[in-house]
């Protein structure tokens, strides 16, 4: 089973312009993600998508592996799909990808390992991480967003709202009596999917909440889940950089 990751790096981001080449102790936010991907003894291969040259021409720098891929894309998944294209294009094909955030540059590769394992069941399509929620402030947090998942661990709903609601108690109370599940945003497809998930139409609940993850859902699609304990911290916008200064 050969599983590529793809780490989609995209200059142009309207809260951080040129986030992925941000100085970190030393090292590029995009270089850091890089070096932790490859420390993933389930990835075949890792690649960086870009659709900048500064970028690209970092990537050789460090003796990375980069392909540019177009401006115009909506989605990190829209990237992979091309990068994919242009690797079996060129001989080189893959049986899954993991998509790896390009704003983590701390994650830790037994994420990557533990999606990369869902793939060990040969009929799941989609696969993504989830956490226990253990702070109550997370629930109603609408920048967290929540999952529900079925008995067998796959997907039932994404919402930025609090989902489950519990009935008759008190928001401070709902831990201590529902379990409560937060998405930590990786991605992984098994690779002949991926054309059929860019070419999807948005869909009424994907609008309503801005989660790409919900077209998919609405579609038939169905996305197993892997409870995790890791979670990443990803870098959104400039002070973000704070969060990060205990791990440097």
């Amino acid at each position: 089973m050969r599983i590529l990751g793809i780490i989609p790096a995209r200059y142009a981001s309207t809260r951080f312009p040129g986030k992925p080449l941000v100085m970190i102790d030393g090292k590029t936010m995009i270089q850091r993600v890089y070096e932790q991907a490859m420390k993933c003894d389930r990835l075949s291969n890792v690649v960086i998508a870009t659709d900048n040259e500064a970028i690209f021409n970092h990537v050789g720098l460090f003796n990375g592996k980069a392909l540019m891929t177009g401006s115009s894309h909506r989605s990190g998944t829209e990237r992979c799909y091309e990068a994919v294209e242009i690797l079996r294009n060129n001989g080189d094909v893959y049986d899954y990808v993991i998509n790896i955030q390009g704003d983590e540059p701390f994650i830790d590769p037994e994420q990557i390992r533990q999606l990369a394992d869902c793939f060990a069941d040969r009929e799941t399509l989609l696969a993504t991480l989830i956490k226990k929620i253990t702070h109550h402030g997370e629930i109603s947090d609408p920048n967290v967003v929540k999952v529900t998942i079925d008995k067998n661990g796959s997907a039932l709903l994404f919402s930025r709202s609090p989902i489950p609601y519990t009935r008759e108690k008190d928001l401070e109370s709902w831990l201590s009596v529902t379990t409560y599940y937060k998405h930590v945003g990786i991605y992984g497809y098994q690779s002949m999917v991926l054309g059929d998930l860019v070419n999807l139409p948005e869909t009424p609940l994907e609008r309503a909440e801005s989660l790409e993850q919900l077209r998919w859902l609405e579609h038939g699609f169905r996305m197993q889940t892997q409870i995790t304990e890791f979670e990443s911290v990803s870098i959104d916008i400039p002070s973000d950089l704070l969060k990060i200064t205990n791990r440097i």
